[in-house]
């Protein structure tokens, strides 16, 4: 999706990047960068410094940054094109499971053609355009930062070290105080919840699971409303 929005408005100066966030980094969001080939620059955050340091709290979300290297607009769900979830057809042996998540998926509200045209008026337009923000509104809609969700982003960090370390025991009580210091940040939870379950199902370590807390919140409600 990002990809061809990037050929149709690169004429107007506009820049793509995108950026997984996976600790496990090639071994996981590197696999499907090979299959997709971007020509844009694509990079993995391992760290998940994208959460500590704009608070991202889910994917896909984007953040608009000028020329100046200004950001325009913060953190929000992005959905640039076609929702490629609606064109998926599982194979009839598919787990019982990835059926079920897959019916969910397709209950999130996304406006996928409204915020393309979004960033197209912003791509053409600039500073002038209606949907770029002051700095003053920027400040206003980005998530306040208590100091939980610093601490969220301490244990997370914590528990990404264990990981790694090959210690993957030790680094569960990490995320699990992380999901409780910040529980809305998705990809603390959909991060953790991989480790032990490459469909993020229930486990012994975790007390919740994707399916059950999306059903939980109500699939509409798994994305904010975006402010166009």
């Amino acid at each position: 999706m990002w990809q061809e929005l990037r050929e149709e408005l690169r004429p107007h100066g506009l820049e793509v990047v995108t950026v997984a966030l996976d600790t496990d980094g090639a071994q996981a969001a590197g696999l499907w960068m090979d299959i997709a080939q971007p020509e844009h620059p694509a990079l993995i955050d391992q760290a998940h410094l994208l959460d500590e340091l704009l608070g991202v709290v889910n994917v896909p979300s984007a953040v608009w940054i000028d020329e100046q290297g200004t950001i325009v607009r913060p953190p929000e769900p992005a959905f640039p094109g076609r929702v490629v979830l609606e064109q998926i057809e599982l194979p009839p042996e598919s787990p019982p499971r990835l059926v079920e998540m897959l019916a969910e998926s397709r209950k999130i509200r996304v406006e996928p053609e409204r915020y393309a045209a979004a960033v197209r008026d912003w791509a053409v337009r600039g500073a002038d355009s209606r949907f770029a923000l002051t700095p003053e509104q920027v400040v206003e809609r980005s998530a306040p930062r208590p100091p939980e969700v610093s601490r969220a982003a301490a244990c997370f960090e914590l528990g990404q070290h264990l990981h790694r370390a090959g210690e993957p025991g030790a680094a569960v009580s990490w995320f699990r105080e992380a999901h409780r210091l910040q529980p809305q940040n998705w990809t603390y939870k959909r991060q953790a919840w991989s480790f032990v379950d490459p469909l993020q199902g229930p486990s012994d370590e975790y007390e919740g699971d994707w399916l059950t807390d999306v059903r939980a919140i109500g699939a509409e409600n798994y994305y904010p409303p975006v402010e166009l």
